[in-house]
């Protein structure tokens, strides 16, 4: 004898089978035997491969590149984001970093490479001054930049960027004089974290971290950076024989002095 009653019991009516024969059912068929499906096994080894040439490499890598070391017709860009989720929560995470991807030691795993870390020298307050004039109003020139800072800028400023190499030698303007054009590198967006350049803090965040003064003119603007290799209309290559090195204007200066205020009264 049941100990359910019989009203208790509730009909559930599955849907029938689409009738194969419609001329819909048969488009779906169509799509359905023309798509290509990855076997499991395939899949796993093309993200071995992709894992093992960004564990290999001395330095970041496109998609690009990397699509050409794999099998063709491989999607790299579905295996980097399938890596970047199986790596998320490891020691290492896969980063995308001035548009290449690489390998970086977890954010809050940082504090084991202090005891390896090569101590850098601290930039100058008239280097980072420059450092953030040059990334932010690049193609840039050297008077464009003491114009900007108020004071001149020393030719040992502009070499110390140079040889750090986050910095360097655009072109020339062209304008009496030719004078060099500056901008920051991949090595400048890899060192920062940054993936492009218009990653750069604007103003709502600079104010947000207390780095401007709530009372600014109501003029302020913060431009929008750009890196960009193409020379802009007003620029030219440089000349063969530039050095890297090497500007133009006051070679021998190596102090800082106010510029002189030629506004009209």
């Amino acid at each position: 004898m049941s100990n359910l009653p019989d009203n208790n019991v509730e009909q559930v009516d599955f849907p029938r089978s689409v009738d194969a024969g419609t001329e819909q059912d048969k488009d779906v068929q169509l799509e359905l035997e023309n798509v290509t499906v990855l076997p499991i096994a395939d899949r796993a080894q093309h993200l071995r491969m992709l894992e093992a040439l960004l564990f290999a490499a001395s330095e970041p890598l496109d998609v690009a590149t990397l699509a050409d070391r794999l099998p063709n017709g491989v999607d790299a860009s579905v295996l980097l984001a399938e890596l970047v989720e199986i790596y998320s929560g490891r020691g290492v995470n896969l980063v995308q970093v001035a548009g290449r991807w690489a390998f970086r030691t977890a954010e809050d795993l940082s504090f084991l490479m202090r005891r390896d870390a090569v101590e850098q020298k601290r930039l100058s307050r008239a280097a980072l001054e420059t450092l953030a004039i040059v990334a932010y109003h690049q193609p840039v020139t050297r008077s464009e930049i003491e114009e900007i800072r108020g004071v001149s800028t020393s030719k040992g400023t502009l070499d110390a960027l140079l040889e750090i190499g986050w910095i360097r030698m655009r072109g020339r303007r062209r304008t009496p004089g030719r004078p060099v054009t500056y901008g920051v590198t991949d090595d400048f967006l890899g060192h920062f974290g940054l993936n492009e350049i218009s990653d750069l803090p604007g103003m709502a965040d600079l104010k947000a971290a207390g780095l401007l003064d709530s009372n600014l003119p109501p003029d302020f603007e913060i431009p929008s950076p750009k890196l960009d290799d193409e020379l802009e209309e007003d620029e030219e290559p440089l000349d063969a024989g530039d050095d890297i090195a090497a500007d133009d204007d006051d070679a021998s200066e190596t102090d800082e002095t106010a510029l002189p205020d030629v506004s009209s009264n």
